[in-house]
């Protein structure tokens, strides 16, 4: 069995105080060269480490012992630290336990629930919970530098449970809307050849929804659509390059290369993990959870180290702020 570069057991070795968790966050964000501009102002090459007296620690304006590694800007003379303008900005948990929970959250194929974080590392729920939507924040796919083309599988789902089994007094059947179903509609896109998936939280799944998400991922003139036999999508068709479609009314699910296999593994994985370890997801916050799987799966051949450097190169720019957490959804 092939050694990682982090596990629990080496992360809780090496950050023996929060000293040692703030050199390795730097080192993770930075390299051993430090920052390359300022946060602040942008300039680069003009940041300097403020070094404690005593070499550890300094004094805070309450008068408590900080081992937060401080650094200075030449140009615009601010001070800052690794957690500027990040997810970590603001925090009052310790860099240490931030570590090891991002750890195991790249390492959890299942994801992990705010209760388990609560218990395990002692914070309260609250804290837990709003750690991990800054994780999944970091998680959340960059804008493409360019479009994609090639072959792109496409199929929607749904999340949640059936109103018949919901109990005749649950507030919800007051403002029940009508129609076959009252799920949440979901559309994922997995990329052939690269395996990256990019799912979104739809209003429903007409063309009119569903074009925005494929045009935000995918080059229309040089996409090959593959997807089940779905109206929707036949409207779509005659603005891509191909679409091949497998029939599932009839037993069809490959033709070839043609099928929506790879979307059904993914919202196994997806559905599995949101019954089995959050047990219930609301529609406002169901797009981080998305965030975190499409991570997951686009990232599923590398190692957990692997994953958590890259969520770390992820962070800058991010704030989350408590009161603000609900995600960004098309409707």
């Amino acid at each position: 069995m092939s050694k990682q570069e982090f596990s629990i057991p080496k992360l809780a070795l090496e950050l023996k105080s929060e000293l040692d968790a703030y050199v390795l966050l730097e080192d993770l964000r930075w390299g051993t060269e430090g920052p390359e501009a300022c946060p602040k102002c942008g300039a680069v090459g003009r940041q300097y480490f403020l070094n404690p007296a005593n070499g550890a620690s300094r004094k805070t304006r309450t008068g408590n012992a900080s081992e937060r590694r401080v650094w200075k800007c030449g140009h615009c003379r601010k001070q800052y630290s690794v957690l500027t303008d990040t997810i970590f900005h603001g925090t009052k948990i310790s860099i240490r336990t931030w570590l090891l929970v991002i750890f195991e959250v790249c390492s959890s194929k299942n994801s992990v629930s705010a209760w388990e974080i609560s218990r395990k590392y002692e914070i309260t729920n609250e804290s837990a919970w709003h750690m991990l939507h800054r994780i999944r924040e970091a998680m959340k796919m960059e804008p493409l530098a360019g479009l994609l083309g090639g072959a792109v599988q496409v199929d929607e789902t749904w999340i949640g449970g059936e109103p018949k089994n919901w109990h005749k007094s649950d507030p919800r059947q007051a403002g029940r809307k009508q129609g076959p179903t009252d799920k949440q509609p979901v559309v994922s896109l997995v990329h052939y050849e690269t395996r990256a998936a990019h799912s979104r939280v739809v209003a429903d799944v007409t063309a009119k929804t569903l074009m925005p998400a494929i045009e935000e991922v995918m080059d229309l003139k040089r996409t090959h659509l593959h997807t089940d036999g779905g109206a929707a999508y036949k409207t779509i068709a005659p603005h891509v390059a191909a679409h091949e479609t497998v029939d599932h009314s009839v037993g069809q699910y490959t033709d070839g290369n043609v099928s929506t296999n790879l979307n059904e593994g993914y919202f196994s994985q997806l559905k599995r993990s949101l019954d089995g370890t959050h047990h219930h997801v609301s529609t406002e916050h169901l797009q981080r959870y998305l965030n975190q799987f499409d991570f997951m799966y686009t990232h599923c051949k590398a190692t957990d180290s692997q994953r958590m450097r890259t969520l770390i190169g992820n962070v800058e720019g991010r704030r989350l702020q408590y009161k603000a957490p609900v995600a960004e959804v098309d409707f």
